[in-house]
């Protein structure tokens, strides 16, 4: 936990340095270094027949993402940045991991079923927005591609009153990418985030493949 705080303490450093534009004028070269910050409603997609929707989860986000300007007035830019995400889903899949395999099956008569992860993230956006060198309420529009990296993922449950928990699976993909699309004005904006690969590697349930990827809507926060 110390590392997360250290980390988003470093994003807000870096911001604070590299987002000053008070001393601009109208039509200097400009870029919108920024914070971002998401909360996300989510839930899972492709799921076996098996199994059924997820229940509620949700899913938040924050980073610092750097502008590279395409034109001289600043309103179309590619960016990259670097973020830290966690996820929360009440889902329906009961995971095991038994002799170093993940074990799928139905999660029949469990009290609670949970999974949790922590993910860097790498977000690269073509941006496209209405701003200038001294107007900082402006329309934006904002699409690309988010590459995930898990460092830690649990999935816990409750049969008949006892407690599993599950650390870190075999069969997780850690490694994994989707499409980000964000659009609104001044700081909040709606945000969709849809994951193009699995969660699961070579997964399989009653013969049936597990190809359960990750839906996200929600909003996000775009601080200068």
């Amino acid at each position: 936990m110390n590392k997360i705080f250290s980390f988003l303490f470093f994003i807000f450093s870096v911001s604070i340095s590299f987002a000053q534009k008070d001393s601009l004028q109208i039509g200097d070269r400009y870029a919108d270094d920024q914070i971002y910050a998401s909360i996300s409603y989510a839930q899972f997609f492709k799921q076996p027949t098996a199994i059924s929707k997820s229940g509620f989860s949700f899913g938040v986000s924050t980073g610092f993402i750097k502008d590279i300007i395409l034109n001289k007035q600043g309103t179309i830019s590619f960016a990259i940045g670097v973020g830290y995400g966690y996820d929360y889903f009440n889902h329906n899949l009961k995971v095991e991991e038994i002799n170093n395999s993940t074990v799928f099956s139905e999660s029949l008569n469990l009290n609670s079923n949970i999974f949790t992860s922590h993910n860097l993230e790498f977000p690269l956006e073509f941006r496209w927005r209405t701003s200038s060198a001294v107007k900082y309420d402006f329309w934006r529009i904002y699409t690309g591609v988010k590459f995930l990296y898990n460092f830690s993922n649990k999935f816990r449950f409750e049969d008949n009153g006892t407690q599993f928990s599950y650390k870190n699976v075999s069969a997780y993909n850690n490694f994994q990418y989707g499409l980000t699309f964000s659009a609104g004005y001044d700081v909040i904006n709606l945000h969709v985030f849809y994951n193009l690969t699995p969660i699961f590697k070579n997964a399989t349930i009653n013969t049936e493949s597990i190809d359960t990827s990750i839906l996200k809507f929600g909003l996000i926060f775009y601080i200068l």
